[in-house]
């Protein structure tokens, strides 16, 4: 047998133990494979969808290839200590560390090698699948399968660089020590696993402070604690798996009444030590699984700011003309030759907008007139409003302030041209954009609005354009559009008298990026689920002798199958749900911030979004539990 023979043999003997680990591995390639695919493309090039995926995709790769990096340099380490009674017995036969160290350096390549070669042919099987996604994301006419080198040169090369990387540096994380000591393994140095009270108290004490301070922010300080919450969370969850669990069972411990009653003895004994054990294996798991929770809920509330959209954007076309514009009425009458060219109803309302003084707050009020107001509600499908002379409503600058100003009741004088008018309550729908018209607005009768207009120019035009099937107007109004995005690029906004807004322009836009970065947070999510996941399997199953031997003793001792199914659910279940656990609510009281931050830029709900997102993680991990426990216990009985 050669060398390179027995470094694969060791490899198959341990497969048990890399399997998670591999499956991982060919995960992370097989996505990165994916988006790589994407990235090359043919039929992207030169369009606006290669830019949102060009950085959408670059941005995921890399963060991609850095997670992945960093979880094998850990899973390398975790297994070669893991190892060390098998490294004992080869050095007690002779081996020389040179070769102990050529033997991981060949080990890590095969894995490598064959994590590389599965990923990359299963991920170009599912491109066609993955291509079909993208394509109904992006809104193209074809996204077909295609065969390049670039997609499989840049996997590999990135991967194997890693892997040879990780191969090199592997044989660092060797334990090193008496030879006796190292045949004894995991053995030794488990007698001992104490903890402090202080971390103890203080990881609590951290973790409180976070979650008061994320559920009870606003919006002055909500920006600030983005950067403050995180490392304190951080920090918290560390001492909590640390020394606050290991604390808080034992207390448990002492009382007696509760902790000698039926298998609680043994169940809380062995969970310190496995706590202790693996409190820093508990923590990654639970801040990668919570970068997982955190991503995909905030690119859901994303896509659900998307489909609120319209909610927010009632019109079809806006456009607002200031004085000095010459195009105004050559830019209207091209959106509206656009709209007749490609079939698509609209109903076309133009609001002169004046402005006043008023009297009673010495501030300035924007005014438009009811008729108007009225012809554009009727296309809504409203009623229309009336109003005698001397009379106005408030046009509500959000749907949120309706309630406020449609109580209060206001006499007010419009100094420069002494109309007096009494505002009473709030127009009751929905026509414009929030903050559209001005955040002090108000409707005038139109007898006073007449009077007023031959007294005051108007300070604006206010163009608007109902349009119910709004979304066919991606196209509408481009060069009017190109005209505003180049004068912002270029700097001369000041000098552009006009504005445009295309409602289904912006939508087009919005739904496909955000939708296709979900598209990317989901498979980013994988990985870091599935990557936690074998976390958890690695250290079950490294402990899997000790744990059978542990058990056969409970069977000779007369323990019922039910009584043996309930002591592994008591070892099995915190070490599959605590981390999770704590993830989960890390996640909710992240959430109730990100939520104060969308009631300040959009008024929007985001908890529908949020709730799928943490019950669909909470049934994945589920099942995910019930198929390791049902191989655990398969192992577990099946003898040596």
């Amino acid at each position: 047998m050669t060398f390179r023979q027995f470094a694969f043999r060791n490899v198959m003997r341990n497969r048990r133990i890399y399997a998670a680990f591999f499956m991982a591995s060919v995960f992370s390639v097989m996505v990165f494979f994916l988006y790589s695919m994407l990235l090359f493309h043919p039929s992207i090039e030169g369009s606006a969808v290669q830019d949102i995926a060009v950085l959408g995709m670059g941005i995921a790769e890399i963060i991609l290839y850095i997670f992945t990096m960093f979880f094998l340099f850990y899973s390398m380490r975790a297994f070669l200590q893991a190892r060390t009674k098998e490294f004992g017995i080869l050095l007690h036969l002779g081996m020389e560390k040179r070769q102990l160290h050529r033997l991981i350096f060949i080990e890590t390549l095969i894995i490598g090698a064959a994590s590389i070669g599965v990923g990359t042919f299963l991920g170009y099987m599912f491109s066609k699948f993955f291509f079909m996604v993208v394509r109904r994301i992006v809104m193209l006419p074809a996204l077909p399968l295609y065969f390049s080198w670039e997609p499989f040169a840049l996997t590999v090369g990135a991967f194997l660089s890693l892997f040879i990387i990780i191969s090199w540096v592997a044989p660092v994380f060797i334990r090193t020590g008496k030879l006796d000591e190292l045949i004894r393994g995991d053995s030794v140095g488990m007698e001992t696993h104490g903890f402090s009270k202080i971390r103890g108290v203080i990881g609590l004490i951290l973790l409180g402070l976070s979650y008061g301070m994320a559920a009870f922010t606003s919006n002055s300080i909500v920006i600030g604690l983005v950067f403050l919450l995180p490392p304190l969370a951080t920090l918290g969850t560390y001492f909590f798996f640390t020394d606050s669990l290991p604390f808080i069972l034992h207390l448990f411990k002492v009382r007696k009444d509760f902790y000698w009653r039926h298998f609680r003895l043994l169940a809380i004994s062995e969970g310190v030590i496995r706590l202790k054990e693996n409190a820093r294996m508990f923590f990654i798991v639970t801040i990668v699984s919570t970068v997982a929770f955190m991503s995909v809920g905030i690119l859901a509330s994303l896509t659900s700011f998307a489909s609120q959209y319209r909610e927010m954007n009632p019109l079809g076309l806006v456009y607002e003309s200031f004085p000095g514009n010459e195009l105004e009425h050559e830019h209207i009458n091209r959106l509206e030759y656009e709209l007749r060219k490609n079939e698509i109803e609209y109903t076309y309302v133009q609001f002169p907008v004046l402005k006043q003084r008023s009297s009673l707050t010495d501030n300035n009020v924007t005014i438009i007139q009811l008729s108007s107001v009225n012809q554009l509600s009727r296309s809504f499908g409203n009623q229309a409003f009336e109003l005698k002379e001397g009379e106005a409503l408030f046009l509500p600058p959000t749907a949120s302030t309706f309630e406020q100003l449609n109580r209060q009741t206001v006499k007010t004088v419009l100094e420069e041209s002494g109309i007096e008018v009494r505002i009473n309550g709030a127009y009751p729908y929905e026509l414009f954009p929030a903050h559209a018209i001005g955040t002090n607005t108000i409707i005038l009768n139109d007898a006073d609005y007449d009077k007023l207009a031959l007294l005051v120019k108007p300070s604006s035009v206010y163009h608007a354009f109902d349009i119910p099937d709004w979304q066919k107007t991606k196209n509408i109004g481009l060069n009017i559009e190109h005209s505003v995005t180049e004068s912002i690029i270029k700097g001369t906004r000041g000098k552009l008298h006009f504005n445009f807004d295309n409602p289904g322009l912006n939508y087009s836009v919005m739904r496909t990026t955000f939708t296709l970065l979900l598209f990317i947070g989901l498979l980013l999510a994988g990985v870091f689920l599935l990557a936690a996941g074998s976390f958890i399997y690695f250290r079950l199953y490294t402990s899997l002798d000790s744990d059978r031997k542990q058990f056969d003793v409970l069977r000779r001792m007369g323990i019922t199958n039910k009584e043996f199914k309930t002591i592994v659910n008591r070892q099995l279940i915190p070490q599959f749900f605590v981390p999770w656990g704590v993830a989960l609510i890390h996640s909710f009281f992240a959430f109730l911030s990100l939520q104060v931050i969308w009631d300040a830029l959009a008024e929007i709900s985001i908890v529908r979004e949020l709730t799928m997102v943490l019950v669909g993680f909470t049934a994945l991990q589920v099942i995910y539990f019930y198929l390791i426990r049902w191989r655990y216990l398969a192992h577990i009985r099946t003898p040596e």
